[in-house]
């Protein structure tokens, strides 16, 4: 029950900085502040499970720092790719494209991304997680447990009303696809915004959320301009 609790403690804790992470750099991009995420709350899973998921499977590689980063960046990138593929598949919709950027594979991973995740794999297994599992190490127990199963309930809670939110959007953007127009996105987002407070952070946290057919479209416009672009030299 004790590792239990620790893994899960340092799963909220990974979530929670990436989610700080996740502002910083839309703060530095697009100069507001945003609620990242999927969740109400302030955590970003996927950070959670990617760093769990370093730390399970490269901790045998800690004496081999190179070997190190570059599974990291292959771990992490596998992660991104299918989440990206699986919530499109759930939800009817592309939540992050990186169609526009270059070196990417189908708009869902790209290499600006890439060698950030093995940047951050080694400071996570050198130092931050050292760090933290020695703090959580400490704590008591009985103590560790109960918050353990408190952030729990919180976080399942969240999970469920966010679901219930999002498969909201998957019905909007099914309705507006049967249009067959243009700028599908923007008119289901516009809908949205006039549902409630949480539909609007949603919106505002995921800008390039877009339907799986206008992502398909924008992979083909890309992959059509570099073969003029090329075709040209």
């Amino acid at each position: 029950m004790e590792k239990v609790s620790m893994y899960f403690m340092l799963f909220i804790i990974y979530s929670f900085m990436g989610w700080i992470m996740e502002i910083i750099v839309t703060l530095v991009e697009d100069h507001k502040l945003v609620n990242r995420g999927f969740l109400i709350g302030p955590y970003c899973p996927i950070y959670g499970h990617g760093c769990l998921l370093l730390y399970f499977l490269l901790r045998k590689y800690l004496s081999e720092p190179l070997i190190l980063f570059f599974m990291a960046i292959l771990i992490c990138s596998i992660l991104e790719y299918f989440t990206s593929y699986i919530l499109e598949k759930i939800f009817n919709a592309r939540w992050w494209d990186y169609s526009n950027r270059k070196f990417n594979i189908n708009g869902r991973i790209c290499l600006e991304t890439m060698i950030p995740f093995g940047i951050l794999g080694c400071l996570i297994l050198y130092i931050v997680n050292p760090f933290f599992m020695k703090i959580i190490s400490s704590i008591p127990n009985t103590i560790l447990n109960i918050l353990a199963i408190v952030l729990f309930i919180i976080y399942l809670t969240d999970n469920i009303i966010s679901f219930i939110i999002i498969k909201g959007f998957k019905g909007e953007f099914k309705k507006a696809e049967k249009d067959q127009t243009e700028e599908i996105s923007k008119k289901v987002k516009k809908i949205l915004n006039n549902k409630g407070i949480l539909q609007r952070r949603l919106v505002s946290a995921f800008p390039h959320l877009k339907t799986t057919r206008e992502a398909l479209q924008d992979l083909k416009k890309n992959i059509e301009d570099k073969i003029d672009k090329n075709s040209r030299r």
